[in-house]
């Protein structure tokens, strides 16, 4: 068991090819906590989500309304960032490949994705270490979905 101030790596595919994330297991330090919970990961959500509206690449990928997905990926990123389990609770694994498979998602697609994702992260006033984790994360799982030929 760590003593407080140290910090352990953990390593979590996520049942996603090549998905790893680093989470420090410092007591009371998890990046759901250090950016300040739930609030963020909403906002960070409504700021993606304010891009996608205006994407004319992905728009069509998401329904006429958009509360549900926005509530679903809040849930799963305060879950998967050290927050609550409410999305499990509510959805199960979150089997993100599986759930993705009937969007044709390429290169283009990925790239427009990140765009919108980057500039939810870097306006949100997130750490450097934060938001360093943050992004990598989204490269990482952004190219993890991608299943047509790049």
């Amino acid at each position: 068991m760590a003593t407080t101030g140290e910090t352990i790596s953990i390593a979590s595919s996520m049942n996603l090819a090549g998905v790893f994330i680093q989470i420090e297991a410092e007591r009371g330090s998890t990046l759901y906590e250090r950016v300040g919970g739930e609030p963020f990961f909403v906002l960070l959500v409504e700021r993606f989500y304010a891009g996608v509206e205006a994407d004319a690449l992905l728009r069509p990928l998401y329904p006429s309304e958009l509360e549900r997905p926005k509530r679903r990926l809040a849930l799963f990123l305060m879950q998967y960032w050290g927050g609550p389990h409410a999305y499990n609770e509510e959805r199960g694994h979150p089997r993100l490949r599986m759930r993705h498979l009937r969007f044709r998602i390429g290169r283009a697609e990925r790239e427009a994705w990140l765009t919108h994702m980057r500039a939810a992260v870097e306006n949100s006033g997130a750490s450097q270490t934060d938001t360093q984790l943050l992004l990598e994360y989204f490269e990482s799982a952004a190219s993890s979905l991608m299943n047509q030929p790049a």
